[in-house]
């Protein structure tokens, strides 16, 4: 059972960046590994995921060019790089993961997820 613990959250003005960090409990070099988020009243949405097997990536369109995915495999950490934050990326943002070759920003297909931490954007 993977445990997976974020940080890096809080709050930031417009334009500003944040850099978001998940830990995983365990070797997670076959999972899938992604950032989901989520705001009151709306269905948790899928941000970027890795594979970090082959280090393949997919981002929502929402956030192209603006965040970046990537990993530590040494310290079993996957990071999300949050520039040119907009008003509209306030949410509380999740760490996720699953095995699998075909990583898929769909919410259900993950198996593991974090507590959460907090984005705001002003």
């Amino acid at each position: 059972h993977v445990q997976l613990v974020e940080s890096g959250g809080g709050s930031v003005q417009a334009g500003g960046s944040r850099r978001l960090s998940c830990v995983a409990s365990e070797y997670t070099l076959r999972y899938c590994m992604g950032w989901f988020r989520q705001t009151p009243g709306k269905e948790r949405e899928g941000v970027a995921v890795i594979f970090r097997g082959v280090f393949t990536t997919n981002y929502a369109d929402s956030v192209k060019g603006r965040f970046t995915i990537s990993q530590d495999n040494a310290k079993n950490t996957v990071c999300l790089q949050m520039n040119s934050l907009k008003p509209e990326d306030t949410a509380m943002y999740y760490c996720a993961a699953r095995m699998g070759l075909l990583c898929d920003p769909i919410p259900s297909d993950y198996d593991y997820w974090g507590q959460g931490t907090q984005v705001t954007v002003s």
